[in-house]
């Protein structure tokens, strides 16, 4: 199983088959691989989530209103952004666009923060990551209030993911969640499995491995100072790529019959492209 497309929306728990329109590819030496379609899962869950709120407007004449905060421009955050705006104005939540230069100073960036904390128009806060090298993550994201952490991000939400018992977390990282997502709607037993995830970051690979955990997957995280992951990797019965490394994983480190979900969003430049770029994944595409 394959993944090619990232899906970053709030995802709703909901197991069931995958959608008949996954496409298949086939090799000469295994069983034809079978597609995991992001997109048509992506927009089953939207039809879901429009329909919630519609319902919110309906029941409590609420709009939900997300402030989403851009520093800089590098190519994969921008794409993110302008992902999570497109899908937020086609489910009807209302979208705060908070966009600011690289140079921006460190209590400048909070000052911007703490006014959305103040706006009664805004649920939730979603400060786009990576931040530039000048300015502590983890002090800006403390700063958003933890009813509006729409990342779940807040440590929190964080201790509460990772905690056995106890209080759930208000929010699970989205990209993690949607990965967990695609499995389950896929019908893709987790539970005694052996899960590598590639990347240890806040954003991605904790949190996804905590959930594969959840999920009672036995999980190898593996990173910049991990010895041999090609070897790792092809003991895994399911692999999640966000290391952040264009198509960094080959074809033939997978065991056949591996699932794969590929995190990763990268340029990678392509001089027939408009752009001169074209995005790739983690991923090998075509070996895998």
């Amino acid at each position: 199983f394959i993944l090619s497309t990232t899906v970053a929306v709030a995802f709703q728990r909901v197991v069931g088959a995958g959608p008949k329109s996954a496409r298949t590819t086939s090799r000469r030496e295994h069983p034809p691989a079978v597609i995991i379609d992001g997109k048509a899962t992506a927009e089953a869950i939207r039809n879901e989530l429009k329909q919630e709120i519609q319902g919110l407007q309906k029941n409590y004449e609420t709009v939900p209103g997300l402030a989403v905060v851009l520093v800089g421009n590098r190519v994969d955050s921008s794409t993110y952004v302008r992902m999570k705006k497109k899908v937020a104005k086609e489910i009807g939540i209302h979208s705060i666009d908070v966009t600011l230069e690289d140079t921006i100073s460190e209590e400048d960036l909070i000052a911007e923060v703490e006014k959305l904390n103040a706006d009664p128009k805004v649920h939730g806060i979603l400060v786009q990551l990576p931040l530039p090298d000048h300015i502590n993550e983890a002090k800006v994201l403390s700063t958003i209030r933890y009813e509006k952490d729409a990342d779940g991000f807040d440590a929190m939400n964080i201790g509460n993911l990772w905690l056995r018992g106890g209080e759930p977390p208000l929010a699970i990282p989205c990209t993690p969640a949607g990965c967990i997502e695609l499995l389950q709607r896929y019908n893709i037993e987790i539970s005694g499995k052996d899960c590598v995830v590639l990347g240890r970051s806040n954003i991605v690979g904790m949190p996804v491995a905590a959930l594969l955990q959840s999920c009672n997957g036995t999980v190898t995280v593996c990173h910049s100072r991990t010895a041999n992951i090609p070897e790792v990797v092809k003991r895994a019965d399911i692999v999640v790529a966000a290391i952040g490394k264009a198509e960094f994983v080959r074809g033939d480190w997978l065991k056949p019959g591996a699932v794969v979900i590929d995190v990763g969003i990268n340029d990678k430049p392509d001089p027939t492209k408009k752009r001169g770029y074209r995005l790739v994944g983690d991923v090998n595409y075509e070996e895998a």
